[in-house]
């Protein structure tokens, strides 16, 4: 399938979240979201990843970008829903969470076993580790488990790095979900529908965590480059 580049990130312009999820299922790997903070702010050890994984659109920057390089028909995938929609669509798969504190990756593993009953989770941990030991000791279960589909919430490029340790031991899909498990059980409000509907979930992010606005910065760069084609 054909990629397209924005600023040295090389990404998937798919039409539909059945087709990204079925080509994750047929090529395995890290599933990154890309949005206008992560193409300006990469490293290039993150632009690696990424070029040699699943990057997908989860902002509209992304969108915009792609349609502007000739892929009228991508679409948005945001990945707080890309990631419920796998566990849907895969009720006999086996399931690793790795994320946030304590109390909350316990709360989604409690709310994700009532929604869907017959999820498989093969095991889950908080996303904090107190030395390298730590870390190693989970790749050992990753490898010694070996599940399906592996979630990291973990913020980026921490999540990605990880990710990609995992999967030099263990060869799956793995998705980055940044603050999702927060979200999915209520710790924070996604944006209205209608901002939703419009492609201003961005706005939201803004005024519902105004500390947010130190991070404007990557997004204005984003859109002067788009608009002078220097993408």
């Amino acid at each position: 399938m054909e990629k397209f580049s924005m600023n040295g990130i090389e990404v998937y312009p798919f039409v539909s979240e059945e087709q990204l999820i079925t080509h994750a299922d047929n090529h395995k790997g890290i599933l990154v979201a890309v949005n206008a903070e992560k193409v300006v702010k990469a490293s290039d050890r993150l632009r690696r990843i990424i070029n040699s994984n699943i990057g997908y659109c989860d902002g509209m920057g992304a969108v915009k970008a792609a349609q502007k390089k000739g892929f009228e028909k991508v679409v948005r995938l945001p990945g707080c829903e890309l990631w419920l929609k796998i566990i849907a669509a895969h009720p006999s798969a086996t399931f690793y969470l790795i994320g946030s504190t304590d109390e909350v990756i316990e709360a989604t593993v409690g709310k994700l076993r009532k929604d869907f009953p017959a999820i498989h989770i093969a095991g889950y941990r908080n996303g904090f580790f107190k030395d390298d030991t730590e870390k190693a000791q989970l790749l050992d279960v990753i490898a010694e488990k070996k599940p399906d589909y592996v979630f990291v919430a973990m913020g980026s490029p921490r999540q990605e790095y990880l990710m990609e340790e995992m999967l030099n031991v263990h060869k799956a899909v793995y998705q980055g979900l940044g603050g999702s498990f927060d979200l999915y059980v209520g710790n924070f409000k996604r944006a209205p529908k209608l901002l939703q509907r419009i492609n201003c979930e961005w706005l939201w992010r803004f005024i519902a965590q105004p500390a947010r606005i130190t991070r404007i910065g990557p997004y204005v760069r984003f859109a002067l480059r788009l608009y002078t084609n220097r993408l």
